[in-house]
């Protein structure tokens, strides 16, 4: 079947060889992988996805993806493989694996965190029924010979109509961390990782009326008022949104993320913390309803629907650009939660699980996994300094929660060969 792409026009146009627009799973298994087992694993998981078997072509001056017959490839390498490359058969998709550990790497115009879990759910089904012989329940899991709805193809933003148009405004710009700190020559792209137990911090949460993903982000803001007290931009976090609900499209595949603005007012600073997490709580909610989220989609929409309108990727890749640097002007940092895995039995054998995006911008993001027990967050960084992770583990610290810094890495993901560029 042949998809012209929609809402992945703007995720290809704003991926680079220096930020590829990809979504990077790592996850540490408790045993050594078995090749052969993960090899049926893949096959088979892929087949219950042939919108994620494709190959990218330009057809008419359009984008579209095409059925790719080749074989996923799976390659024996922490660092993976090049996508959309001769090397990767060119899919947008592809495995590796080391030692324990099993990577997925995907474009992210081809899917959100979202459509990923679904995929890594199957694969680790199917994969450790045939590594540990064992049959695993398989309630809520996508397997092979399920009917596959058509909800599951079509772009719900391309094909929704009467959208509510979204309300005009200027935000001034955000607090810039690289300018604050002068980290403008350190340039190397860095993941810190943070494991809190499951079960403390969704108490902490809940009782200072928030949730994993509102208490982060009022974490970070804290810890970047007190590294920066002087600093006259205001501190504005993007809490990462699923559009599926409120586009009344929960199976779609594509990638539908909007977001929530918390701005980390001047006058909740002295408030308690608890009060500060019933704001922010509030700012979600407002901007969460059905009709706000709408909105958001109907923005990208309109975004996609004017690159669509340029006759060349040069066009595309000017307004892409100009498009990426406003954006990154208008916000401190970016935190996403996808919600509990829920990888259910197969949880077991798992010990580490790693969220990694390779488009950092000029601003950090958080990513929230919630696996085995655990929450991992990891904290992408488009540079090297461990000022703000310092700052942010003050704040858990301060507030009583045990935190295990797991390990630091340079971000390492790889590239995705961009049409224009072959």
């Amino acid at each position: 079947m042949e998809q012209a792409l929609f809402t992945g026009i703007r995720p290809l146009y704003s991926s680079s060889r220096e930020n590829p627009n990809e979504i990077r799973i790592r996850i540490r298994m408790r045993d050594l992988i078995e090749p052969s087992a993960l090899r049926k694993a893949v096959d088979t998981t892929m087949k219950r996805y042939p919108y994620f078997c494709v190959e990218l072509r330009k057809k008419d001056g359009r984008y579209v993806f095409i059925d790719n017959e080749r074989p996923v490839v799976i390659s024996n390498s922490l660092h993976g493989t090049e996508l959309n490359a001769e090397e990767s058969n060119y899919h947008m998709i592809a495995f590796a694996y080391q030692d324990n550990w099993i990577i997925l790497d995907v474009f992210h115009g081809l899917t959100d965190g979202t459509g990923a879990y679904e995929v890594i759910r199957t694969l680790l089904y199917y994969y450790c029924s045939e590594r540990y012989g064992v049959r695993l329940r398989d309630e809520g899991i996508r397997l092979v010979g399920d009917e596959i709805a058509m909800e599951e193809w079509e772009d719900p933003i391309e094909s929704a109509g009467d959208l509510p148009v979204p309300a005009r405004s200027e935000l001034p710009n955000a607090l810039s961390i690289i300018e604050n700190a002068n980290l403008q020559s350190d340039r190397i792209k860095t993941v810190y990782s943070v494991a809190i137990s499951e079960s403390e911090f969704m108490r902490f949460s809940m009782d200072n009326d928030g949730s994993p993903g509102t208490i982060t982000a009022l974490f970070l803001s804290r810890a970047v008022a007190k590294l920066f007290p002087n600093a006259a931009d205001p501190i504005r976090i993007v809490l990462c949104v699923n559009q599926r609900k409120a586009l009344g499209k929960p199976k779609a595949h594509h990638s539908l993320v909007g977001g929530a603005m918390l701005e980390y007012k001047d006058k909740m600073r002295e408030w308690r913390l608890d009060k500060q997490a019933t704001a922010y709580r509030g700012m979600v909610f407002a901007q969460t309803r059905e009709e706000a989220v709408l909105a958001g989609a109907n923005s990208l929409k309109g975004i996609t629907q004017m690159l669509l309108s340029k006759a060349t990727d040069e066009e595309r890749l000017g307004i892409s650009g100009f498009i990426g640097i406003s954006t990154d002007q208008i916000m401190t940092a970016t935190v996403s939660y996808v919600g509990k895995a829920n990888f259910k039995e197969a949880e077991q054998y798992i010990r580490d699980f790693r969220t990694w995006t390779g488009a950092t911008g000029n601003y950090p993001c958080i990513e929230i996994a919630a696996v085995n027990g655990r929450f991992t967050l990891d904290f992408i960084q488009p540079f090297s300094s461990p000022l703000l992770v310092n700052a942010f583990l003050k704040e858990l610290e301060d507030n009583g929660i045990i935190y295990d810094l797991q390990d630091v890495s340079v971000l390492d993901v790889p590239n995705i060969r961009l049409p224009w560029s072959m």
